[in-house]
């Protein structure tokens, strides 16, 4: 089943304490890159994120837009009495005008005094079980877009391969008619040549440039090849995992297959449905690169 690299998908979860929400997005990439986006403490999750991510991705650059959010509790909030207590003893002293209740509300306001329980990392990762599914969520919505691209790749790269066969066939009907046209333009023009000089045409001769010429223009080593490379890529667009990377391995080598027929044939006709061909495996090339 053939996969798209490129996708997007959005999940998000909200009760009366905590609200989650995750965009999972992708764009090309020769190689997987996960990159997970959320404000502190929640960037602690981007590990798990990203294995979820690894588990179901394997080409592409991804990107996880995480945002979380939870309702402060009561318990959150806790005073530091060794803080306080270290503030009054180092102020006190120097501000002897300032009455208790005034000065404790400047140390209220230090770094340290006030604790927000809710930072801390052990309590943070305490949620990824209720932030999990939402991450989830949005990857299955993220997978099914892919696979729906790529059900509509797979379609076209079917339709452009039997372009191509059906160019490389009438290249091989042709090939045979090609050798025999040029020994009939040889034959003829030789001997309007030779009529000038009164000379004769030895039949040995024209066999032996004939046969040079079929054996520098043979192109069914490369039929058989291009066919080959065709049924191979039938048979991987058709896998189970998606293999984007050994499409453009054979797009490759059917191109390069194509390029030695158009530079062997010395044909117009051959030449012409070469040209489509090698148009064809141009858009292979294009669409496969956004395969996974």
């Amino acid at each position: 089943m053939l996969l798209s690299m490129t996708g997007f998908g959005a999940a998000r979860f909200d009760d009366t304490n905590l609200h989650v929400s995750a965009e999972i997005r992708a764009l090309n990439n020769r190689y997987l890159k996960v990159t997970t986006k959320a404000v502190e403490p929640y960037n602690l999750f981007e590990p798990e994120v990203e294995r979820l991510i690894r588990h179901r991705v394997n080409r592409g650059t991804v990107q996880v837009m995480l945002r979380v959010y939870r309702e402060p509790a009561p318990e959150d909030f806790k005073l530091n009495r060794t803080a306080i207590e270290s503030y009054v003893n180092q102020l006190r002293p120097m501000a002897k005008a300032i009455d208790s209740a005034a000065l404790l509300g400047h140390i209220l306001s230090l770094p340290g005094v006030v604790v927000d329980a809710s930072l801390q990392q052990t309590d943070t990762m305490d949620l990824w079980p209720r932030v999990a599914p939402v991450v989830e969520q949005a990857l299955e919505r993220f997978q099914q877009m892919r696979a729906e691209e790529g059900r509509a790749m797979r379609a076209e790269l079917l339709a452009t391969c039997e372009s191509i066969r059906k160019n490389l066939e009438l290249i091989a009907a042709r090939a045979p008619l090609a050798v025999e046209e040029y020994r009939n333009r040889l034959h003829d023009r030789v001997k309007k040549l030779l009529s000038d000089l009164e000379a004769k045409l030895e039949p040995a001769d024209l066999i032996r440039e004939v046969s040079i010429f079929a054996e520098r223009s043979d192109i069914a080593e490369e039929i058989v090849r291009l066919r080959s490379h065709l049924d191979q890529f039938a048979t991987v667009i058709d896998e189970t995992e998606s293999s984007g990377r050994k499409l453009e391995f054979l797009s490759q080598e059917m191109f390069r297959e194509a390029n030695t027929i158009g530079s062997k044939a010395s044909d117009v006709a051959i030449s012409r449905h070469t040209v489509e061909i090698k148009g064809a495996i141009e858009r292979i090339r294009e669409l496969v690169q956004n395969v996974e």
